[in-house]
């Protein structure tokens, strides 16, 4: 039954009644169980929701709240027939398609309601799926990354254009960048230059260092998946539901995604954690390492020897590697990786002062 529509009806709390309960429409083919799957590629289209919250700095912690805006018009699907490129709508925007998807939220592609009708979407829309409209934590992410993305500004980082975080369905909206991750510029290039890899962790560094020192909080989740590099090389650091202060303290395995292991920080591996920008350090050197060698500091896939390297063992020296690797590159690279978060550079900042400098030593070389 492909191109059937599902309709769900979904309760929160402990409303009670048709007036209290919210419809949801999802397009679906005929591939998707009736449940929403890890995977599944559905297409979601929201109705009946009263406002659209956007996001206000808090006076003392990063707790979103909201401003009532215009109600958004009801979804019209006798129009998408018109309209083969719109898989649904959510608030006053229009998904345009399914751009990338995770466990916990969908990426799209859309483009505003009462927009101009230009020949390519700009934004894209993070919405939490389904099951998780009523996680806690997966909505305290999604209010923390809209308040971030709205609170600091920097062309290193991924701003928040507009949220709806107070009722489902919970979605951020952003500029859609040109380009692609770092993870599969890493697929497709054998071995990049090291001067250019130079400039893209530097630029990471620098963006790191204003989500530091503005709001006081780690990214958390530094990795070629949530760096974004452009055609001319310009590098944005993504995704910051994961951000964190260094007041709070977090088990490493409350994160979802088992791959991020593999730049997770040592200190991190224990039963709880204060957050500190060393933590994102050690990730940063290890997507440098990465970048320069073409493999992973601790290639494993098993979580449990993975984690035991992290903390115990040292990398493959970075120059036995490359061996034309100049050797305070190399210097860098396993500091940041050191054991110790006191044995790594001390701030960002330090990190992409010391990046600068190797830009201009390195400059010309392969």
């Amino acid at each position: 039954m492909e191109g059937s529509t599902l309709q769900l009806t979904a309760r929160f709390g402990r409303w009670t009644g048709c007036d209290e309960t919210r419809c949801v429409t999802f397009s679906r083919n005929s591939r998707d169980p009736p449940r929403e799957p890890a995977y599944a590629p559905e297409s979601l289209s929201v109705s009946n929701l009263k406002s659209m919250a956007t996001v206000a700095q808090p006076s003392t912690q990063p707790i979103v709240s909201s401003r009532t805006t215009t109600t958004p018009r009801t979804p019209n699907f006798a129009d998408q027939k018109n309209s083969p490129s719109l898989v649904g709508r959510i608030g006053p925007w229009k998904l345009v398609r399914l751009l990338s998807e995770s466990e916990v939220a969908r990426v799209y592609v859309a483009r505003a309601v009462d927009g101009e009708q230009v020949a390519h979407a700009s934004y894209v829309l993070k919405v939490l799926r389904n099951p998780w409209w009523r996680d806690p934590q997966a909505i305290a992410m999604q209010r923390r990354a809209a308040w971030i993305g709205r609170t600091v500004s920097h062309p290193n980082l991924l701003p928040v254009l507009s949220a709806g975080v107070q009722q489902p369905p919970f979605y951020l909206v952003s500029p859609k960048l040109p380009g692609q991750p770092l993870s599969r510029l890493l697929q497709d290039e054998a071995q990049l230059p090291i001067p250019f890899i130079l400039w893209i962790i530097r630029q990471v560094a620098e963006g790191l260092q204003a989500l530091h020192e503005t709001v006081d909080m780690i990214h958390g989740d530094v990795k070629p998946d949530n760096i974004m590099v452009s055609a001319e090389g310009h590098a944005t650091l993504i995704d910051l539901g994961y951000a964190q202060s260094k007041k709070e303290i977090r088990h490493w395995s409350s994160r979802p995604v088992v791959g991020t292991l593999h730049y997770i920080a040592p200190e991190a591996i224990t039963s709880s954690l204060t957050a500190e920008p060393s933590s994102d350090i050690y990730s940063l050197g290890a997507t440098f390492y990465q970048m320069l060698t073409g493999r992973l500091p601790f290639p494993m896939d098993d979580p449990t020897e993975l984690v035991r390297a992290h903390r115990e063992t040292a990398p493959e020296c970075v120059r036995d590697l490359v061996p034309n690797l100049p050797k305070p590159v190399a210097s860098l690279v396993h500091r940041m990786l050191a054991k110790s978060p006191l044995r790594r550079p001390a701030s960002a900042k330090e990190v992409a002062s010391e990046l600068t400098r190797l830009e201009i030593d390195c400059f010309g070389l392969r």
